[in-house]
């Protein structure tokens, strides 16, 4: 009797994690179901435990699944390369924006703060946009942001209307930042996937400073002419994006999430303060905070730093700077193999001390062909780290906080990606551009202990196991 009484609770309770956290037939994730009876064996609690991160799971859609999952795929990583390619531009435009306007290295670090604001927004818009509209409209918002701001700056407008225009950029790489790595993040060999979406930043990131220096220096062209090509980037990247996830409405979101409550309800509110969840929310988004400033730092400062304290040729600085993105590219696809097989939790643990000794030479070794190949090898390794954070976040939590936990943590990486390069160059301004190098130490330092913080993910339990212990 008490094995039938156990097994009809089993079944009961099965019963009830259905009607909770059923999927779309767009969005099945296999995930196990731990029960752990009451001491009077009345209630139980249920909790759904992802699977480990071995990389061999195959939970969710795969992304050539359709050939609607492809094309939607493929959209994601055209944004990732827009994303890449605005951050990396920056960097590289910054010493003919300081000539074009006149600006000190204060002054022209407000192009690294001005998104902080777009990306705050981006915060407390992105569940709400995503239950509202779903993915098609998170895409069509996102990329009518680009596409103004984008038009806007390549009118070369008064310096302030710059800084507004990049605040516009913020809210738009927010919002396609959270959106796709979370929808990637859900995905079959999910580790991979977001390394392959990182490449395409890394790709993007590479391809524009070299695109951008090679127009200013060699073709004789002004900085603003870059941005004509960026507004026709983001033009496409809003038409495919839109097309692409036109079925991925608000209805069919919230059918896919069923255990997503609408955000003015709180929802937002159970992921950032609720005691089950908070720790890996919070730990996650700042580690995303340090990761981003620290990857914007390197990228946005590097060709400032080797015209002016190595001495080198503008065009070979831009060249230095195309090394990193290039090494970003690379590391993110490459390792996003090899993260998988030993662990998120050991690779990244070895990343970041490998990224600090690079570091450490590029600052102590003031030779222009060392100070070349650590750049690259800082981003090969850097690379593996933001998707890595990811696929942690999403072994951790449930499925419907998934979208608000990576919206919310990703928004704040924006914010570090903005704060950090202008705390460089606030301090450049008083003691030389040369202080960025002992404050990325810093930096990585400081995310090596966030890393180590962040709770173990449970082992995969199985069915059979369960039944035998009730049993």
């Amino acid at each position: 009797m008490s094995i039938q009484r156990n097994h009809n609770e089993y079944q009961y309770i099965e019963e009830c994690a259905e009607r909770r956290h059923s999927l779309s037939e767009e969005s099945h994730e296999s995930e196990t179901l731990v029960e752990y009876l009451t001491e009077d064996d009345s209630e139980a609690d249920l909790y759904l435990l992802h699977t480990d991160s071995s990389g061999s799971d195959t939970d969710g859609e795969a992304w050539n699944q359709s050939s609607t999952n492809i094309v939607r795929t493929l959209a994601t990583f055209w944004s990732f390369a827009l994303m890449g390619a605005n951050d990396a531009a920056e960097g590289a435009l910054m010493p003919y924006l300081e000539s074009w306007y006149g600006l000190s290295y204060t002054t022209v670090s407000f192009i690294f703060l001005s998104p902080l604001a777009g990306s705050v927004i981006a915060a407390f818009l992105s569940s709400r946009i995503h239950f509202r509209f779903g993915q098609r409209g998170l895409a069509f918002i996102a990329g009518s942001c680009h596409i103004t701001a984008y038009s806007i700056i390549a009118c070369h407008p008064p310096y302030p209307v710059i800084i507004f225009a990049f605040t516009i950029v913020g809210l738009g790489n927010s919002l396609s930042d959270s959106a796709w790595n979370a929808w990637i993040g859900n995905m079959r060999s999910a580790n991979q996937m977001l390394g392959l979406l990182h490449g395409f930043y890394g790709a993007g990131a590479m391809a524009s400073p070299l695109i951008a220096t090679t127009l200013v220096t060699k073709v004789g062209g002004k900085w603003y002419h870059f941005y004509y090509m960026m507004a026709a980037i983001a033009i496409i990247e809003t038409s495919t994006a839109v097309a692409s996830f036109w079925k991925m409405d608000g209805v069919a979101y919230r059918k896919a999430n069923v255990g997503t409550a609408d955000p003015k309800d709180g929802s937002t509110g159970e992921t950032l303060f609720d005691k089950k969840y908070r720790r890996v929310v919070w730990l996650c988004a700042l580690f995303i905070l340090g990761y981003d400033g620290i990857e914007v730092t390197l990228g946005g400062w590097i060709v400032t730093f080797m015209i002016r304290v190595r001495h080198a040729d503008p065009f070979a600085s831009g060249i230095v700077e195309m090394g990193f993105w290039l090494g970003s590219t690379v590391g993110s696809v490459a390792l996003g193999f090899v993260t998988p097989r030993i662990g998120e939790r050991l690779a990244v643990a070895i990343y970041l001390p490998t990224l600090i000794t690079l570091q450490a030479i590029f600052w102590l070794v003031p030779e222009f062909y060392v100070s070349a190949v650590t750049v690259a090898l800082q981003g090969f390794f850097l690379g593996p780290l933001y998707p890595a954070v990811v696929v942690a976040a999403t072994h951790l939590l449930p499925r419907h906080l998934h979208v608000d936990s990576i919206g919310f943590a990703s928004a704040v990486g924006g914010c570090g990606a903005a704060g950090l390069p202008f705390v460089v160059g606030t301090l450049a301004e008083a003691n030389g551009v040369k202080v960025f190098q002992p404050f990325v130490i810093a930096m990585l330092g400081a995310v090596l202990v966030i890393w180590l913080c962040l709770p173990l993910e449970p082992k995969k339990e199985t069915k059979k196991g369960v039944e035998m212990q009730m049993a």
